[in-house]
């Protein structure tokens, strides 16, 4: 008997393992291909850009320009959907008088390739080289935007490469974390092969950071928001809101375009 539920166990953690080391990217990316929606669904004027990453992949993105632009938003989105899924967040930016270049990672969209931690760093690397190299943006007033994964993207491009400013939304400290979350009584430091280590990287970042994140996050806890502005070396302010982890910044619009619009006023370049 006690062999028998020695089996069982062992067949269960090895399960466990097989999932968690070679399963886990269907866990965390969740890419939609079809495009829903474009920006003059919302009356927003677009160009469609096609760029190459450095290993040779074409992506997809938008750009959306804004009259008497202040600077160029590039916006990495969140790990679910697509680009088309943000038109809301677009036109919301854009009324910030914010140039938006938002992009598909490999596989979201119509951008080629599958995702994978390194990959999705890659692709926000292109896409800001493919923004700087635009004639018709402020090079010097780049806001690096970020939700959610996307944030933990962003903090990564942001400590790489030179920009105006970041904000960082409903980001998480490290893909550990969050999995240690998840599944509290798994191995998960031995099991867990992404990494998205956001407490680190921001430690370095000298450009102005603005982090938001919901006190409501049913998704990634609020103290997650805090560790990482508190890991933060200044200039650096922090924005708590309200609502879910998708509707907070839609639920409260006026109050978030309000934070986000005084931290742009006070460390961006005047226009």
């Amino acid at each position: 008997m006690v062999t028998r539920i020695i089996i069982i166990i062992s067949i269960y953690m090895l399960f466990i393992f097989v999932y968690m080391r070679y399963l886990q990217k269907g866990y965390i990316y969740h890419p939609q291909t079809e495009i829903v929606l474009k920006p003059t669904d919302a009356g927003l004027r677009y160009e469609e850009v096609f760029f190459k990453t450095r290993d040779n992949l074409e992506l997809n993105g938008w750009f959306i320009p804004a009259q008497d632009a202040r600077g160029s938003l590039l916006f990495c989105h969140g790990n679910a959907g697509n680009i088309s899924h943000r038109i809301t967040m677009i036109e919301m930016f854009n009324k910030l008088k914010l140039d938006v270049f938002i992009f598909d990672y490999r596989g979201y969209g119509r951008s080629e390739g599958k995702p994978s931690e390194e990959g999705l760093y890659q692709d926000a690397l292109a896409a800001y080289q493919y923004l700087r190299q635009r004639e018709d943006i402020n090079r010097d007033a780049i806001i690096i935007y970020g939700k959610s994964l996307g944030a933990n993207i962003a903090i990564d491009l942001a400590s790489e490469v030179k920009a105006a400013a970041l904000i960082a939304e409903s980001g998480f400290t490290s893909a550990y974390e969050m999995a240690r979350r998840i599944f509290p009584y798994l191995p998960v430091r031995w099991l867990i092969t992404v990494k998205y280590d956001a407490i680190n990287k921001i430690k370095k970042i000298p450009i102005p950071k603005l982090i938001i994140h919901s006190k409501d996050d049913e998704i990634v806890p609020f103290r997650f928001g805090r560790r990482l502005f508190e890991a933060a070396s200044p200039p650096k302010e922090f924005y708590s809101m309200h609502g879910t982890h998708n509707e907070a910044a839609l639920t409260f619009k006026d109050n978030y375009l309000r934070a986000i619009d005084s931290f742009l006023t006070k460390y961006l370049p005047p226009f």
